[in-house]
């Protein structure tokens, strides 16, 4: 299922590694272009985790750019990623956001698919056309891998090797969703941001005990650790290190660590183009992206416990996730107010450029602090090329 990139988009690039032009976050042509090359291309996209679908039956829909895609659960057991569209006349199959299903039907003529997506029934197919064979008209399946639970799908024919793909990442997820027990699904927070995909991707560690009141008013500090990037997947490992009550908080157990067979740091994976996995203390959390518009990025906030978790252990975990790292929690609610006003600032069209961590203007770095933010300056480097954007003086 290919679609074609078209011409890159005009654009000339600053010469220096450390600069970025705004108005990547605000052109339409450059977001239309995005999708055709980047999410329709030859790369992987997290749409799910198999706990989100634990029993067969189990189905979720989601949209891939504005592909919608449907992810069941087999009578068979096994977890298949469909186009959500019937094999007839295209009509969406599926409109509801989860749920179980014997199997699914298109309201438009009433064509019946199992939930392994074969087709089971087609009213009137003795007067179908010669070309019809029932065994050639199930829904359209995409290419998926599993790893860890997981669940990626790419819409090209020949995607990368997800190992490849991955690199150092696969190693930063196995210690956030790799358990023995697996995981059960919790919960979600499904947010919209007014702002381009790129937005969010482009938060850095730098930020953090800066803009962040939470890490101040619970009186914690930053402690050891690195960041690492690869063409498409970055991460950060670090220590937390809790200072002295404030006592802010009338119940501290909220900030508990309390899995005591679990490593107490924190470790944040990225997947190119724009998934974030977070374990941060007692939290498990997948961010689902779907980039809407140029303008605006809807980001499903999914929270895990681990298979053998006890109730109480489940219900910190619940309490941790939504209050810590949500949407709206106290260590992350300012982070939608900038990413609007960077979203409104480029309208300017001016440079986004990089400092913390920069020792040359020519040299894509290779090397990261924890909190440096030079770690962006090769995540937008392979975007322009990517992109096929040329640098100022470049031919």
């Amino acid at each position: 299922m290919n679609m074609k990139a078209g011409a890159a988009p005009d654009l000339a690039w600053p010469s220096d590694v450390t600069d970025v032009p705004s108005e990547v976050f605000v052109r339409k042509d450059i977001f239309e272009e995005e999708l055709e090359r980047i999410f329709y291309g030859p790369y992987w996209h997290t749409v799910g985790h198999e706990a989100e679908i634990p029993n067969p039956g189990d189905f979720k829909t989601i949209d891939l750019g504005r592909v919608p895609l449907l992810v069941a659960r087999g009578k068979d057991g096994v977890v298949r990623v469909f186009i959500n569209a019937c094999s007839h006349r295209q009509n969406q199959v599926e409109t509801a956001p989860c749920g179980n299903r014997k199997g699914f039907e298109c309201p438009y003529h009433r064509w019946t698919f199992k939930n392994d997506g074969s087709l089971a029934g087609c009213p009137g197919s003795e007067d179908f056309s010669p070309k019809f064979r029932k065994e050639d008209y199930g829904l359209k399946q995409v290419n998926m891998t599993n790893v860890f639970g997981l669940i990626l799908v790419s819409l090209a024919d020949n995607p990368p090797d997800i190992d490849t793909y991955l690199d150092r990442g696969k190693q930063n997820l196995e210690k956030q969703i790799g358990h023995k027990e697996g995981l059960q699904l919790l919960g979600y927070q499904k947010v919209r941001y007014g702002c381009n995909w790129k937005v969010i991707m482009d938060n850095d560690g730098y930020h953090a005990p800066l803009l962040h009141t939470g890490f101040r008013l619970l009186g914690w500090q930053s402690g050891g650790g690195e960041q690492f990037v690869r063409d498409y997947s970055a991460g950060v490992e670090s220590q937390l290190v809790p200072g002295k009550s404030t006592g802010i908080l009338k119940d501290s157990s909220l900030i508990e660590f309390k899995d005591s067979q679990w490593d107490a740091g924190s470790f944040v994976t990225g997947i190119f183009p724009a998934t974030i996995l977070v374990k941060h203390m007692d939290v498990i959390s997948i961010r689902f992206p779907i980039v809407r518009s140029v303008d605006c990025t809807e980001i499903h906030y999914a929270y895990f416990a681990k298979g053998g978790d006890s109730e109480e252990t489940i219900k910190h975990r619940v309490r941790q996730a939504s209050n810590l790292l949500g949407p709206c929690g106290m260590i992350s609610m300012e982070d939608a107010a900038i990413f609007r006003r960077i979203q409104l600032a480029a309208e300017a069209r001016g440079t986004a450029i990089f400092q913390k961590g920069v020792k040359d203007l020519k040299s894509i770095p290779n090397q990261f602090l924890q909190n440096d933010e030079s770690p962006n300056i090769p995540r937008w480097d392979h975007y322009r090329r990517l992109m096929g954007f040329s640098k100022k003086g470049e031919a």
